[in-house]
């Protein structure tokens, strides 16, 4: 079983940046891929980026490629995501889950976080 926590999330004008983390509980966080989602109101929800379980592989939504950067360090169970260069239609809850394959398929993602709104403002 693994819990997830997502902080870091807040209300940023266009062009500015956050770095969200997400804490993990357990002893097993390295042994999954962490992915960070987000769901803007009346979309979908919409895969970002992905990491392994190393750091060593990673993916990206061509839609935040270039500006934001998924990370982890296992020694801290925590994965981030910096987000640069934001702009409005960034703006939405942000979700980290948990799985064993590094994909941008949410149901391939066991475990799922409360979630942290991002909210930029032009």
């Amino acid at each position: 079983q693994v819990q997830l926590v997502e902080s870091g999330g807040g209300l940023v004008q266009a062009g500015g940046s956050l770095r969200l983390s997400c804490a993990a509980s357990g002893r097993t966080f390295s042994s999954y891929a962490m992915g960070w989602f987000r769901q803007a109101p009346g979309k979908e929800r919409e895969f970002v980026a992905s990491i392994d379980w190393s750091g060593g592989s990673t993916y990206y939504a061509d839609s935040v490629k270039g500006r934001f950067t998924i990370s982890r360090d296992n020694a801290k169970n925590t994965v981030y995501l910096q987000m640069n260069s934001l702009k409005p239609e960034d703006t939405a809850v942000y979700y980290c889950a948990a799985g064993l394959h590094n994909t941008d398929w949410a149901h391939h993602y066991q475990y799922w976080g409360q979630g942290t709104q991002v909210t930029v403002s032009s």
